[in-house]
Formats: structure tokens, C-alpha cells, sequence
């Protein structure tokens, strides 16, 4: 890894490091892709990336059959990654910690959203089942529930991954077979006819490209600018605060979705971990990280202790401020080749599930790239093409 690539030409170069840009680079090598490969990322710490400020969770509910599916592939690459990696003894074995998610319904509506989705997810054989609040009080005591009419969970497959092992891991695999990886920042391309024939480099290099795939995360909008590409990604600013209880629960707590907006999560020792955003929900500047402190004191800390009253009497340790790669049009991702400038990939808008959906999109990439088609699960629902004739492939259960 340097600041200047070895060679000026390369068949693939990935605009972005972090799991996605490392997930397509690795499923590329493991495919045996007969060709060289740069990931080039201007910040090679990934200290303030989507992975490194997520919520590392993984879950099965969602609203739509696709991306259900998208991850289970996730959770069974995580449960066996040492085989996916080929047996590597230092690959270590990560599994998920099942806990679960719980939807908690406050309305009617909300309750009959909650079953249409479940129905989604038995189809594809999610193991989602729907709860009184008379049922949920039974398996989880701890919860305030006087307004709510329905939850869900699911508790297979469904909670905590170490996700930075994960990206660790198909980032290092990645590199030790063969992949170029570069600190720089791509601000500019060269573009003739159907064709991105170059990149250039804040460093001052011009490559030349075969392919370019773009994986910036909440930059995606840029890079595809840069290409004459409008691309409807922007960053919205998360909030993560995690918390000591000075009573902790009995229980694992499950990723609780509060009608609210807010989410808990069980996070292991006694500490518990919360996240969400309130009011509007702007486009920020991709450098914008400033935590609001008043929003824990004046909104989160109230919700939790009203859900949970247990966590009346709880410490904060730490929070930080992290960014969704929000698809404005319909919170999916944008996935595969520009139709019009056919070798300009995207693997964009996930819109805070893309850590757990890294595995799937890098193996459909790399699919595309090596077969020129899908050959495990059908992406192309996910193509460029659906903003140009205004078919939104929309995703409900954003959280």
C-alpha cells in the first residue's frame, strides 16, 4: 500500500477501500478474475467511514423478497468465513450474536406494515415472528409497552457481527492476492463517448482504466459527477452514544426499534448502545461529523428510560456522529453498470444496510465483472436504469 500506484493502467480501479470497495476487490481474486485490480481511498485509516461508525449489526427483516435474501448470503458468509477464505487458520471464526431485532409497533398501521413484511420474510424463509404485547412482556419483562400493539423479531441469524473483522479480512485477502491498494483521491475522470477511458489522482497520476467501479459510500454523488453521472446519494449524519446501566438487564437486549426513530442494543458487559437521528433529515458536508451533545440529554436518554425504565439510572461513555449513504429515490441500492457509460459500476446508495450487505454485492460485482452476468442472486432490480424510467425498487424497513 502507498501513495502512487505501481503501474499506469489497470483493468479495474474501485473508488472507495472501506467493505464494499474490499468485498468486490476480494470476491474478484477469489473468482480467479484474469486481470489487475486498484482500490484506491483517500483515507486509508477508514477511521470515519459507513463500516467503521456503523451499528455492526446484521438482520433479515426487511420489506423487500431481494433484500431478505442479500442477508442471508451476509450472515452465512460471516458464520463460516474462515471456509469462504479458504480455510485460513488465521481467518477467525466470527459467527453472529443472535439477539435479534424487535420492531415495536405504536399504530395500527404501523402493525399491518409490520405483518405485510413478515410475510416477505417467511417467504424467504426468515424465521420472523410477530408478538403481543402480552408476548413480548413474557420474553423480554423490561420493556414499557402501555402504546404498543405489535412487535417483531427475528433471533436467527439476526444481532452482532464484528464487521471491522470482517472488513479487515476481506481487505487484507484482498491484497495478499494481488490487489493494489492506494491512499489518494480520484478528482477527476476521463470520459470518451460510452467510456471512462481514466482516472487522475490527487497525487498528480492519470490511470488508465478498464473498468471503474464506484464504492465511495456517502461520496458516491461525487465520484459519479465526475463522470457526468447524476446520482441521487447524499450523506445524512447518524448518532451512536453508547451507555453503562447501573442495573444492567437480565437479558440480551435486542436491537429495539422504538416508534420513535430512536434504537438500543445490547452490547455486552453492561454497556448497551443507542443510535438514530430526529427531525430533519438533511444532506450534509461529507466532512460534517460534529456531534450535537443536547440531543442524548433532550431526546435519546428520555426515550430509553421511557421504553426501558430500568435505564433511568445509566452513564454515557462515548458517541460519535457517522454517515448514511442515503438513495434519496427509494433507500435500495444502485448497483451494476451505467447504461449509457457501460463500464462505469456502481455499488452505491445502501442507505445504512450496506455493511451487511457487503458480502452479496461484492460476489454479484465480481459475477458481473468475470461471467457478465448475475449467477447466484439476481441483482439487476438494483440497476441504474430504474431511475431513469421512474421505478423506484423501494425498501420500507430503513431504520
Amino acid at each position: 500500500m502507498g501513495a502512487v500506484p505501481e503501474r499506469g493502467s489497470y483493468d479495474v480501479v474501485i473508488v472507495g477501500g472501506a467493505i464494499m470497495g474490499s468485498a468486490a476487490a476480494w470476491f474478484l481474486t477469489d473468482m480467479g478474475f484474469d486481470g489487475r485490480i486498484l482500490v484506491v481511498d483517500r483515507d486509508m485509516s477508514f477511521a470515519k467511514t459507513a463500516t467503521a461508525t456503523s451499528t455492526s449489526c446484521i438482520r433479515q427483516q426487511f420489506s423487500t423478497d431481494l433484500n431478505v435474501r442479500i442477508s442471508q448470503f451476509g450472515a452465512a458468509f460471516i458464520n463460516d468465513l474462515r471456509r469462504y477464505m479458504g480455510g485460513d487458520d488465521r481467518v477467525p471464526e466470527i459467527g453472529i450474536r443472535s439477539f435479534g431485532y424487535l420492531y415495536l409497533a405504536d399504530t395500527q398501521a404501523f402493525a399491518e406494515d409490520l405483518r405485510a413484511r413478515a410475510a416477505v420474510q417467511a417467504a424467504a424463509g426468515a424465521e420472523t415472528r410477530l408478538l403481543t404485547p402480552a408476548q413480548i412482556a413474557e420474553d423480554y419483562p423490561f420493556y414499557a409497552l402501555d402504546d404498543i400493539v405489535l412487535g417483531s423479531i427475528n433471533t436467527k441469524d439476526e444481532g452482532y457481527f464484528d464487521s471491522m473483522a470482517v472488513f479487515e479480512w476481506l481487505r487484507r485477502k484482498a491484497r495478499e492476492q494481488g490487489v493494489a491498494y492506494v491512499e489518494a483521491e480520484v478528482v477527476g475522470m476521463e470520459v470518451a463517448g460510452d467510456r471512462v477511458q481514466a482516472v487522475r489522482l490527487s497525487s498528480g497520476e492519470r490511470i488508465a482504466c478498464g473498468t471503474v467501479l464506484n464504492a465511495a459510500g456517502p461520496r458516491a454523488g461525487q465520484v459519479a459527477d465526475m463522470a457526468g453521472i447524476v446520482l441521487p446519494v447524499e450523506p445524512r449524519k447518524r448518532y451512536s452514544w453508547v451507555f453503562k446501566a447501573e442495573r444492567p438487564l437480565d437479558r440480551d437486549l435486542p436491537l429495539t426499534i422504538d416508534p420513535s426513530g430512536l434504537h438500543v442494543r445490547e452490547n455486552g458487559g453492561g454497556t448497551y448502545q443507542a443510535g438514530g437521528q430526529v427531525g430533519p433529515d438533511p444532506a450534509v458536508d461529507f466532512d460534517d461529523f460534529e456531534m450535537d451533545h443536547a440531543l442524548w440529554e433532550d431526546w435519546a436518554w428520555p426515550l430509553v428510560a421511557a421504553r426501558i425504565p430500568q435505564f433511568e439510572a445509566i452513564r454515557l461513555t462515548h458517541s460519535w456522529v457517522g454517515h448514511y449513504e442515503m438513495n434519496t429515490v427509494d433507500h435500495n441500492a444502485i448497483l451494476g453498470p451505467h447504461p449509457e457509460i457501460g463500464n462505469f459500476l456502481f455499488m452505491n446508495g445502501f442507505s445504512g444496510h450496506g455493511l451487511q450487505q457487503a458480502p452479496a454485492m461484492g460476489r454479484g460485482i465480481a459475477e458481473w465483472l468475470c461471467h457478465g452476468a448475475y449467477r447466484s442472486l439476481d441483482l439487476s432490480g438494483f440497476h441504474y436504469d430504474r431511475l431513469l424510467t421512474n421505478s423506484p425498487l423501494v425498501e420500507a424497513a430503513v431504520i
